[in-house]
């Protein structure tokens, strides 16, 4: 008996073989992917702004250029992304006018203002941990080009972490504002990466489709809670609190039970209200434009060299004196 598209794609990713981009698949299971890894790369490209501010202003020569290398890292995770979107038959050209258009969203967190150097160390330890605990899984995603790309992504990110995380160990250890700093990011920065995981299971509606997909391990609550773990007993090192009076651990469930989350905070920021939407996408739509010039000059250039190819491999196709 014969099987359809749809049972074979199924029965691949039930096997856990990869889908390249050549291989069938349901345009569902495509549109998704795209949605997924241009808001990935939309997400990384973005998330330059907030700390790129602080490249000039950070406190010693090694945190400016540890912080330099990690802006640097942010940028080629955009660009294995994107590629790795290209390859579902969707142009660069056509994501970046969705993300400045604002049809096409980014990840929440970077809609947050950096308001002092520990908020750096914040975004490093909290920000890129949570990304961290979303992205591991996806190195075990079903679509090939996004799980190779994701390798090295979460390699990368692992050093973010560790040095956001040292970051605050240092001001920790240090002045009594220093300590303030350090506490005062961490109470700012804690429930905006909670929300970082997405809305919660019974309001994720395409969460068991992605599952069954395999695009997703692990539902929002889950990776949440992982999180959750985590940074409650990473936090003990640096003699902070965490901002939640409900935090305990709980016997019975093997993990900490947490508090509410303002689920009408992260709608808002998602729908273009947060404290920096506006500044975030005017920031990229600028770049955009002052970069027109050097995005014509590599085109002419490439073209300029690609003659040069030619003639000296067909010699006899090539008009040299026009």
């Amino acid at each position: 008996m014969q099987i359809s598209l749809e049972e074979q794609f199924q029965q691949k990713i039930d096997q856990e073989i990869k889908i390249e981009p050549k291989d069938w698949m349901p345009e569902k299971y495509r549109h998704t992917l795209i949605r997924q890894i241009s808001q990935h790369a939309h997400s990384e490209v973005v998330g330059m702004l907030p700390e790129g501010n602080w490249i000039t202003r950070a406190p010693s020569l090694k945190r400016k250029a540890i912080l330099l290398a990690k802006v640097q890292d942010e940028a080629g995770h955009g660009l294995y992304l994107y590629s790795a979107a290209e390859t579902l038959g969707i142009s660069r050209d056509e994501m970046y006018e969705q993300l400045h258009s604002g049809r096409a969203k980014y990840s929440s967190i970077f809609n947050y203002p950096t308001l002092n150097w520990a908020d750096i160390g914040a975004i490093g330890w909290l920000v890129d941990g949570a990304a961290i605990m979303n992205q591991v899984p996806l190195c075990r995603t079903s679509f090939g080009p996004y799980a190779r790309a994701m390798v090295r992504v979460c390699k990368e990110e692992s050093f973010h972490q560790r040095q956001g995380f040292e970051c605050l160990w240092v001001l920790s250890k240090g002045t009594e504002e220093q300590k303030k700093m350090c506490q005062d990011a961490i109470n700012r920065w804690w429930w905006p990466c909670l929300m970082m995981f997405g809305p919660k299971d019974d309001e994720s509606p395409n969460t068991m489709q992605n599952m069954q997909w395999k695009i997703k391990r692990f539902t929002n609550d889950a990776l949440r809670q992982k999180f959750v773990d985590m940074i409650a007993e990473q936090i003990k090192l640096l003699g902070m609190k965490l901002p939640d009076p409900d935090l305990k651990w709980n016997e019975a469930t093997a993990h900490y039970d947490y508090g509410k989350i303002n689920w009408d905070e992260f709608w808002q920021v998602v729908q273009g209200n947060g404290p920096c939407n506006k500044e975030r996408l005017a920031a990229r739509k600028n770049a955009w434009d002052e970069g027109a010039w050097v995005r014509e000059a590599a085109t002419a250039h490439a073209e300029k060299n690609q003659i040069k190819i030619s003639s000296m491999l067909h010699p006899n196709d090539i008009n040299l004196g026009s």
